[in-house]
């Protein structure tokens, strides 16, 4: 799959007659609107709607929304499908409530990262994954290979649509649509089976991938389109902005949040991409990896992910070498772009941590040139 650099540089048109490509709701949509689409992943979607810059402001300043329909969505249920789920992750889904959720890793027995996910938790017996578009089918695989008695599996993804509003003025689009009630919402919270005019069994969480408040809406695929389209006219009044990959993309890498394949893989360990938040060490029974995850822990990670600001010229982008002061390559860049926000060129580095601290100096090769980058923290916004 091509990197969302590589497609921003050089997308492909989608020519009405033809695509073997897999289409979201939204795609009759597009057509109708004349879209352009690229192939993303497998997946006609678009990269902008308008400029790129100017999306991303809309997020920050306003409000922007996304089709991220491509996302994939499995539902858990069973009796003793809190005790077998934990199993399978490094979070602890017994620590969460009935319409809360919670970002979580899977990985495997090495302790590389198979996935990242937020767990819907529906009630004591029943949660909704939402494994990223790229890994549905290996995490659907994943978990049937290790399903327990009594646990039942049932692949959504066909089934639903997924829009996120985010930006200061989320709230008010959302209230608009769906009532005043929603504002009640807590990060990272939902509400089931929400409804409005033409739109039934919606869920709605308070949750997002760009740094800013938002909600994102699970909803039958053949209502999809009709809740854009809400959501447009709710939001004309508060600058809602229609946003493509694109936005998403410098949205969530000034926000500090990883990207599976680029940031995190099965060669990455979540200590080695700073998230031992999402690690419950304590649970009543170890998950997959743990083991080798404390074992690692005791013994102290080789390689971290780092933030990374370019002190000079030049957009670092996924790929390229990484070399400390003493001109020895150390790592390479796994994100990169041109921050819309701060006006300058950002990214995640993977790098060997030995004798490199916050602050410090590295060498990143742009293609030909070498240029300096100050080693920081992946939150750009808080930096």
């Amino acid at each position: 799959m091509k990197t969302l650099s590589e497609e921003m540089c050089g997308g492909i048109a989608l020519a009405n007659d033809e695509t073997e490509l897999q289409r979201t709701p939204l795609y009759p949509y597009y057509q109708e609107n004349n879209v352009k689409l690229i192939d993303f992943g497998s997946w006609a979607l678009p990269v902008q709607f308008t400029k790129l810059k100017e999306e991303h402001q809309a997020v920050r300043e306003h409000a922007g929304i996304f089709d991220v329909s491509h996302m994939g969505e499995i539902k858990v249920s069973g009796d003793k499908a809190t005790d077998w789920l934990n199993r399978l992750i490094t979070n602890d889904v017994k620590n969460i409530d009935p319409d809360q959720a919670v970002y979580t890793l899977v990985t495997n027995e090495t302790g590389g990262i198979l996935d990242d996910i937020i767990i819907f938790k529906l009630s004591e017996t029943d949660y909704l994954l939402t494994p990223n578009a790229s890994n549905t089918k290996k995490i659907w695989q994943w978990l049937n290979e290790h399903k327990g008695a009594g646990i039942e599996l049932t692949d959504l993804s066909k089934d639903t649509g997924l829009i996120a509003i985010q930006g200061p003025r989320a709230k008010d689009i959302v209230a608009e649509v769906f009532g005043k009630e929603v504002l009640d919402l807590e990060n990272y919270h939902f509400r089931q089976n929400v409804s409005a005019e033409g739109l039934d069994n919606v869920l709605l969480s308070r949750t997002g991938y760009t740094g800013e408040d938002g909600f994102e809406c699970y909803v039958k695929w053949d209502q999809t389109v009709t809740l854009w389209k809400k959501f447009l006219e709710a939001g004309a009044a508060y600058q809602l902005q229609e946003c493509g990959l694109g936005a998403r993309d410098t949205l969530r890498l000034e926000a500090g949040m990883p990207l599976y394949g680029q940031d995190l893989s099965e060669r990455v360990t979540p200590l080695e991409a700073g998230l031992r938040f999402a690690v419950k060490w304590d649970k009543s029974e170890p998950f997959i990896g743990q083991k080798a995850l404390e074992e690692q822990k005791e013994t102290g990670t080789t390689y971290l992910l780092r933030g990374f600001e370019v002190q000079g010229r030049g957009i670092a982008r996924e790929g390229y070498p990484v070399f400390n002061e003493s001109d020895e390559e150390i790592g390479e860049v796994t994100s990169g772009t041109q921050s819309p926000t701060l006006g300058k060129s950002i990214g995640f580095m993977r790098i060997r941590k030995a004798g490199i601290k916050l602050g410090d100096t590295v060498r990143i090769q742009i293609r030909k040139n070498t240029v300096d980058a100050r080693v920081t923290k992946k939150n750009f916004l808080k930096n």
